[in-house]
């Protein structure tokens, strides 16, 4: 499903999303009301980008949401002013959830804003990331939960990680060429976006 949002007290305006041509969305999937989705995009059955509470929200070019994702987020508006604590910027502009090019979302993983992942970075299975960011290049292993942190570029949190607090993220340990997991976003994105165009040309 492809939809407007719904006006509210929070959401003073009524958007469609801006989806590439390029970008695959499946008919399982639902991306509603403020939400910017780049170039080759797939977003698989199940998976839920919804911009109607806080918004914007991005996805950037061949990035991947897999099934059963969720992207949402808090409030970013109350009665026509902007709730500065539940956005964040990116390149100078405003989003209640940022996600990079060729950023892997997969099985499962929410994404609640306010929350940044940057580019060529992979989120696994069944992790949650609210009020935090996520650097570039970076390995979230499955199970983690990520909240009220920043990881720094180039590192991986181990699987299962609860992170709560900035000192523990700042020691997470940098990626390197023995990491087990060093090129897993790399034939990630090429299997998505390779399906995105796939599908794509069957419409």
């Amino acid at each position: 499903m492809i939809g407007k949002n719904v006006k509210t007290d929070f959401s003073s305006k009524v958007c469609d999303p801006v989806i590439d041509p390029t970008a695959y969305v499946h008919p399982l999937g639902a991306v509603i009301g403020n939400v910017i989705i780049g170039k080759n995009v797939f977003v698989a059955p199940f998976a839920a980008v919804r911009g109607d509470e806080g918004q914007p929200l991005h996805v950037g070019d061949d990035s991947n949401v897999q099934d059963g994702v969720v992207i949402h987020a808090l409030e970013t508006e109350e009665h026509g002013k902007p709730v500065e604590k539940n956005l964040v910027d990116v390149g100078g502009k405003k989003y209640a959830v940022y996600v990079g090019s060729r950023v892997s979302l997969a099985h499962q993983v929410q994404i609640h804003g306010p929350a940044v992942v940057l580019d060529d970075s992979f989120v696994g299975m069944k992790v949650l990331v609210f009020r935090s960011r996520v650097g570039r290049g970076c390995v979230v292993e499955p199970g983690c939960i990520l909240m009220g942190v920043s990881v720094p570029d180039g590192r991986y949190v181990p699987a299962g990680t609860v992170l709560r607090d900035q000192a523990a993220a700042d020691r997470l340990p940098a990626i390197t060429d023995e990491y087990p997991l060093k090129t897993l976003n790399k034939g990630v994105v090429h299997v998505n976006t390779s399906l995105a165009k796939g599908y794509g040309a069957q419409k």
